[in-house]
């Protein structure tokens, strides 16, 4: 799975929207949209913060665990 699938999946899991998830992250919107089509190639350093942000907020939500498709993230939902 690309990187640009991890964190479409990611976004569906969190139940954002792609423009929801901009707000969020501060990220822009075109860049995600690039990102989620594979236009532009998502750094792997970005996509572990943005699990790993995402993980700690399900923790302290006392939500259950996300779960993407990689091996970068523990995330289970």
């Amino acid at each position: 799975m690309n990187r640009g699938s991890q964190i479409k999946e990611l976004r569906e899991k969190m139940g954002m929207n792609r423009r929801e998830f901009c707000d969020y992250y501060g990220i822009p919107y075109r860049t995600v949209q690039d990102w989620e089509a594979g236009k532009r190639e998502l750094p792997d350093y970005l996509l572990r913060l943005i699990i790993y942000r995402a993980e700690i907020e399900h923790a302290i939500k006392g939500e259950s665990r996300l779960s993407i498709d990689d091996n970068t993230s523990s995330l289970d939902t």
